[in-house]
Order: C-alpha cells, then structure tokens, then sequence
C-alpha cells in the first residue's frame, strides 16, 4: 500500500502524467472522430479540450500544473508550422500565379477580423482589457498571445478565444463554403487558414493538399500582418 501510494503521489506530481492524459485523450478522439467519418462536427480538438477541463476540474488539478507537462507538445507547435513549406514547395507554381489575390485576401480579411471585433467589443461595452484580449485572435496562438500582451490584452483569455476561433472555423468551414459555392480548393484553404489558423489548416489539409498549401501561406502570412496592421488600427478607434 506503501508503494502504490507513492507510486500515485509521484504520479500526480509529474508532469509526464499529464503529457500522457493528453496523448491518451487525443489518440481516443481521433478514434471517435474516425468512426464519425470526419464529421466537422466530431472535431477531436474540440472533443480533447472538453475531456481534458472536465478531468482537470473533476481532480482539482491547476493549469499551471497541467501546462507543466503539456508545454512539451507545444514546443511540437514550430516544427508543425515549418513543415507547412513542404507541400508550400510543392504547389510554388499555383502559389506564383495567385499572388495578387492571395495578398489582397490576407490585407482584407486580416484587417476586418480586427476591426469587427474592436467595434463589436465597443458596441457591447466590453471592458478594455477584453477588446484587446480578443483583436489579435484571428492570429495563430504564438503570434495572438504576443500582441495581446503588447496591446494591454490578457493572454490567458487571448489563448482561449483563439483556440475556440479556430475550432469554429475549422468546423463550419464545409458547410460555411456550401452554402457559398466556393468550390476553389485554393479559396477554400486560404479561408481556412486565415481564419481558423491552426486547427483550420489542419482541417485543410484534410479535405485537399491544395487547400492545405493555401491554409498554411494564410496561417503564417496572417500572423505576420496582424502584428503589424494593430498598432496602426488600434489608434483609428479610441
């Protein structure tokens, strides 16, 4: 009994505990998204971060102590973004010949993702700290975290809002663009992309290889822009 108690303290003291609830819970959901048939709507990020606040909360367990073993598959987050060049090399001739969109794309849709949410957070009356918590979170997490803390925002609650934006847009994207008649695989991943970042290319990449080389130039272009375009916004809207 000795043992085992130990065995369990150290355990819940480790942070390999909860790398590997975090492995475990995502294997499953990729299973049930699987037997879903991929349903947008079956998203396994969605379903892993409902699984795992419910098991954090359910053993009173702080994020600072799950973050304390989760924070290696984050650092998996660069390499992930890297590899986005290799089908980006493959597919340079479609992207050679698309430059003019795909630059007037990012410009418009980067700089209504910031606008909209200011003015909304204006209408709403939403504390300051709020607003700019939410602008930048049409930027991937790494690049939306540091303006956050660069504009006066919370980057807890910039980490939040952006996940759930790229979830949101990775699940409706197929329906979103049905119902729109975007049938341009290129569109469809470029949207995808700028709007849903991460889990949005990943979703890209799962409807076409050219949908997902678009989703990543929009992903890391995207990032870029909003860095820049927020200082000269932010002025514009007291």
């Amino acid at each position: 009994m000795s043992t085992d108690a130990e065995l369990t303290t150290w355990l819940s003291s480790s942070p390999l505990l909860w790398l590997t609830v975090t492995l475990c819970v995502w294997l499953a959901s990729e299973q049930i998204a699987i037997a879903a048939g991929r349903h947008p709507f079956v998203n396994p990020l969605l379903i892993s971060v409902i699984a795992i606040a419910l098991l954090l909360k359910a053993t009173g367990t702080s994020y600072a102590t799950y973050f304390s073993g989760a924070q290696f598959i984050q650092f998996l987050i660069g390499p992930a973004v890297v590899a986005v060049a290799v089908p980006l090399f493959k597919n340079w001739y479609l992207v050679k010949q698309n430059v003019v969109p795909i630059l007037t794309g990012l410009f418009v849709g980067c700089t209504t993702a910031i606008v909209a949410t200011i003015l909304l957070g204006r209408a709403l009356h939403l504390p300051e700290i709020i607003t700019m918590s939410l602008a930048p979170k049409s930027a991937t997490m790494g690049a939306a975290i540091a303006i956050s803390k660069s504009i006066g925002g919370e980057p807890a609650v910039t980490a939040t809002f952006t996940v759930a934006t790229s979830i949101i847009a990775a699940v409706t994207l197929v329906t979103l663009m049905r119902v729109l008649r975007v049938k341009d695989k290129a569109a469809i991943g470029f949207a995808a992309g700028l709007s849903g970042h991460a889990v949005g290319t990943a979703r890209a990449f799962q409807i076409d290889p050219i949908a997902g080389t678009f989703a990543g130039i929009a992903l890391c272009l995207n990032a870029v822009l909003t860095a820049l375009m927020m200082p000269l916004l932010l002025p514009i809207f007291p």
